[in-house]
């Protein structure tokens, strides 16, 4: 398994926040730390089963938990959301990119986090023909959605 120089903590928006599909599976008990957080300059939309967020405006904000891996499970965990969210560093047939971004704490504290943004080709389809989610909260807009 590579090991990347930066072990950031990651922040996640979908399938992976706390309650959710894959939390369970892929994070719970694995975490030093989860907190609700944002990110700026990002759009959220609307997939089949889960949602797709994308590089966007500055004024565009997704929230999400920002997760920390405990140190000894670091590398599994990143490998384990690596494949979930279907990205090998350097394919161009990722799915997702895993980009280091600035998350935002409730506290107001800005920490750099990796986040999994669409990749380019299904970026530009969604900001083509997507559903925006409005507010850029998944749980939010189910829940509000019935």
């Amino acid at each position: 398994m590579t090991t990347e120089p930066e072990r950031l903590p990651f922040f996640v928006y979908g399938t992976l926040r706390p309650g959710e599909a894959n939390h369970a599976w892929a994070l719970r008990g694995r975490t030093t730390a989860e907190e609700p957080a944002h990110i700026g300059g990002a759009l959220l939309y609307d997939g089949p089963g889960y949602p797709y967020a994308t590089a966007g405006p500055a004024d565009a904000v997704v929230h999400g938990t920002l997760v920390l891996p405990r140190d000894t499970d670091y590398d599994e965990v990143r490998a384990t959301l690596d494949r979930l969210e279907d990205y090998a560093p350097g394919d161009p047939e990722n799915l997702y990119e895993r980009v280091c971004t600035e998350a935002v704490c409730a506290d107001g504290r800005t920490v750099r986090a990796w986040v999994y943004l669409a990749a380019e080709r299904l970026a530009a389809r969604l900001h083509a023909t997507g559903t925006p989610i409005e507010g850029g909260d998944w749980p939010a807009s189910r829940a509000a959605a019935g």
